[in-house]
C-alpha cells in the first residue's frame, strides 16, 4: 500500500511517523511525498519524492492523478491549507482512480481556511470565539459599544502560520496595519484564496489566557475517536514549539463537540485559549498541524490508526491514547544534501 503526502515541506517527522506505522501495521508499502520546492527537507526521508506544480496551477490536479496511477497510490493526504481546498474540490476524480483522499469535505475545509467563516460558524453554534470584524469601521463601532480594550489583532482572513499578524494599540495603528496586512497578503501565497473577496483582512478582539492546542481525532468516516489536549509553553513563527499533554475534561469535551459539528476526517488541529473559566476557540485547521508531534511523543499514533483504517483493521484504544504530563520541545537539526 503506497501513501502520498503532498505539500510535505519541512515535515520530515510525518514521513518518519508514516514509514514506521507501515512497519508496525505489518503492511508493505512506500511513503511518497511531493512539494513545489525541490529543496524540501522531507524529500530526504521519503521512499520516493517528486517536485509538483503549485497547488493553484491548472497542471496540479492532472499531475497528481497521473502520479497516483503510475505509482499505485492507495491514499493521499496534505499538510497545507491551500492544498486542502484544491484537493477537496476534486474528490470525485481521485475516487474514480481508486485513491482515498484523506481530506475533509469541501464545506469543512472552507470553514477552517476562511477565518471569517470560522467566526460565523462558531458563533452560530454558541462556542466562544473572539469578536471579529471585516472592516476598520465595524471594529471601531463595536469597540465603542462593548467592553473591549486595545490591542486588537489584525490578520489575514485566509492565513496560516504567523504571516501578516499584527497588534494595533490605537485607532491610528489599526488603520495603518489594516493597509499593511492587505499589502502583505498580495505579496505572499495567501493571495490565492484571498482573491475570492475584497475583504481579505480581519480585525479581532485580543483574548489573553492560557494557550492550548487540540488534536481532535475522527476516523475516516468522520466518527469521533478522541481529543488530545496540550498546554502550550512556547511558540515560534505561528507554530507550537514546546507543549505538555494535560488532562482537561472541559477542553476534551469541547473537542468532542467540534467533532460532532464537523465530522471531519482524521485530525483537526484546534487552538484554544482559557481565560479564567471561559474557553475560546481561536483557530481550526482540518489537517495534521504543527502541534501533532507533541501528541505523538506522548504515545498517540494517528498514522498507524490511519493505515489500519485503510486496511480495514481494528484500531484499539491504546493507539490513540496520550500519556498525561509529557512535555516535549522541537529542536533544529541540519540535513546535508
Amino acid at each position: 500500500m503506497n501513501l502520498l503526502i503532498t505539500s510535505v515541506g519541512r515535515r520530515s517527522y510525518m514521513v518518519k511517523y508514516f514509514k514506521k506505522a507501515m512497519i508496525d501495521a505489518g503492511v508493505y508499502g512506500e511513503i511518497h511525498v511531493m512539494n513545489s520546492s525541490p529543496i524540501s527537507p522531507a524529500f530526504r526521508l521519503a521512499d520516493k519524492a517528486v517536485v509538483s506544480p503549485l497547488a493553484y496551477s491548472d497542471e496540479y490536479i492532472p499531475f497528481l492523478l497521473d502520479y497516483c496511477q503510475a505509482n499505485s497510490i492507495r491514499a493521499l493526504l496534505s499538510l497545507f491549507d491551500v492544498d486542502l481546498l484544491v484537493l477537496a474540490g476534486n474528490r470525485k476524480k481521485f475516487n474514480q482512480i481508486g485513491v482515498k483522499l484523506l481530506v475533509s469535505e469541501m464545506s469543512i475545509v472552507k470553514i477552517c481556511n476562511d477565518k471569517w467563516k470560522t467566526y460565523e460558524f462558531l458563533k452560530g453554534t454558541d462556542i466562544n470565539t473572539p469578536e471579529t470584524w471585516l472592516s476598520v469601521n465595524d471594529a471601531l463601532k463595536a469597540f465603542s459599544k462593548r467592553d473591549i480594550s486595545w490591542p486588537l489583532i489584525v490578520k489575514p482572513r485566509w492565513g496560516m502560520g504567523s504571516i501578516g499578524i499584527h497588534k494595533a494599540w490605537d485607532e491610528e495603528e489599526l488603520e495603518v496595519l489594516y493597509r499593511i496586512v492587505n499589502r502583505e497578503i498580495r505579496n505572499s501565497y495567501l493571495i490565492y484564496e484571498s482573491m475570492a473577496s475584497k475583504q481579505c483582512v480581519l480585525i479581532q478582539e485580543c483574548v489573553h489566557g492560557e494557550e492550548y492546542g487540540l488534536d481532535v481525532i475522527n476516523d475516516l468516516e468522520g466518527n469521533y475517536c478522541t481529543t488530545i489536549v496540550k498546554q502550550k509553553y512556547g511558540m515560534r513563527s505561528g507554530e507550537t514549539d514546546c507543549a505538555k499533554t494535560v488532562k482537561e475534561e472541559r477542553i476534551s469535551n469541547l473537542g468532542e463537540r467540534l467533532s460532532e459539528k464537523f465530522r471531519h476526517y482524521g485530525n483537526m488541529d484546534v487552538d484554544v485559549l482559557k481565560k479564567n473559566t471561559e474557553l475560546y476557540v481561536i483557530d481550526l485547521n482540518a489537517r495534521f498541524g504543527g502541534g501533532y508531534p507533541f501528541s505523538h511523543t506522548a504515545g498517540v499514533n494517528l498514522p498507524l490508526a490511519i493505515i489500519k483504517w485503510l486496511m480495514g483493521q481494528d484500531v484499539t484504544d491504546d493507539i490513540l491514547k496520550a500519556k498525561g504530563g509529557v512535555m516535549s520541545q522541537k529542536d533544529i537539526t541540519i540535513m546535508r544534501y
